[in-house]
């Protein structure tokens, strides 16, 4: 598991750097684009520091607090904002949409090997 959540870590970090500097024009582009990178960034280094032997419970148990964060945040402000506006399938919308589930598939994998890891 600390594998897989270095690599989800850097696939948020890459998604905020293209969302940043890719999709955003550089005379529109805002901090909040970088979100998926600030996720990402703890999880890599947890991730990291879940390769010490003696660390790695405490480092996973934060990777699954900061992917149930990554999950959740989009979710709340893109529901919300679908809902009044109606759903605009735009970059905006694709980022927030990929950072939920990039975040939801390391959580069910690490619950998953949470679960193993008791029965074991």
């Amino acid at each position: 598991m600390p594998k897989f959540s270095i690599v989800v870590g850097l696939l948020l970090i890459a998604l905020g750097g293209i969302a940043y500097f890719a999709f955003a024009a550089p005379d529109e582009r805002s901090w909040t684009a970088l979100i998926p990178a600030f996720a990402g960034i703890p999880i890599c280094a947890f991730g990291i520091l879940a390769t010490v032997p003696g660390k790695r419970k405490l480092a996973m148990h934060v990777i699954v607090l900061f992917a149930l964060l990554g999950c959740i945040a989009p979710l709340g402000r893109l529901i919300p904002t679908s809902i009044k506006n109606g759903f605009v399938c735009d970059v905006k919308s694709g980022t927030m949409i990929a950072m939920s589930a990039l975040c939801l598939v390391l959580l069910v994998a690490c619950i998953k090997s949470f679960i193993a890891a008791r029965k074991a």
